[in-house]
């Protein structure tokens, strides 16, 4: 576990078990090109970690903000934990330096792609659970997700809907969200990303745009969450 001990000092989380971090590491085209038959790739940890972060994260939320209700902080909630936002985070710590890949993963640039990135942390969130407890993972939690904990905003003001729906479709080439003024006086405003349109109202029209942002992020989510099942 030599070629890990700068990736330890790196995430500031010193394992007791080590195989549990390799085992985090493992993708699954690593795995099925080994002899050993008895290797087990990352996947069950990845499954462990999700529902670990989602529950640190929620806990963060419902800590910072009391007042706000079950939707909003869902949406919040969302907007920290998807796979944007988790490939982020591990590109911070150098995480794809240390993914076991299969070699057509490799060849195939496996160690920037951001499902890869953001399902290996999962895991990596799972092994220092399993490894030092609740409270290690919360504290590897906050610490790695600080930044972009620290930057959302609440969204009955100023939460910036189109800016975190500009990072969810960029990952997608060729998609941008496209903002269309449909009446001065309201005024409503449609937004348009691939084959989803909403339609937004607001004050002014950076509030009916940011309007027509949120249900298209809601509508992506669902859409998401629907393709995986």
């Amino acid at each position: 576990m030599e070629e890990f001990s700068a990736f330890k000092k790196k995430i500031q989380y010193e394992f007791k078990n080590d195989a549990l971090l390799e085992e985090a590491c493992r993708h699954s085209s690593y795995v099925n090109e080994q002899e050993v038959t008895d290797l087990r790739d990352n996947e069950r940890l990845e499954f462990l970690g999700d529902a670990v972060l989602n529950l640190v994260v929620g806990h963060i939320l419902m800590h910072r903000y009391p007042h706000l209700p079950e939707g909003d902080l869902s949406r919040m909630r969302a907007s920290l934990v998807n796979e944007f936002q988790l490939a982020k985070v591990a590109k911070a710590i150098d995480l794809g330096d240390y993914v076991l890949l299969g070699k057509g993963e490799i060849q195939t640039n496996g160690r920037e792609k951001n499902s890869i990135l953001a399902d290996t942390l999962e895991a990596i969130i799972a092994a220092v659970y399993l490894d030092g407890g609740f409270n290690a993972a919360f504290r590897f939690i906050e610490h790695h997700f600080l930044k972009q904990i620290r930057a959302i905003a609440e969204p009955n003001t100023n939460y910036d809907y189109k800016s975190q729906l500009q990072e969810v479709v960029q990952v997608t080439p060729g998609l941008a969200p496209v903002y269309t003024v449909i009446e001065e006086s309201g005024p409503p405003h449609d937004n348009a990303v691939a084959d989803l349109c909403t339609e937004g109202t607001g004050k002014s029209k950076k509030m009916a745009e940011q309007n027509a942002a949120r249900k298209a992020l809601e509508m992506w989510e669902v859409r998401s969450e629907n393709s995986e099942k």
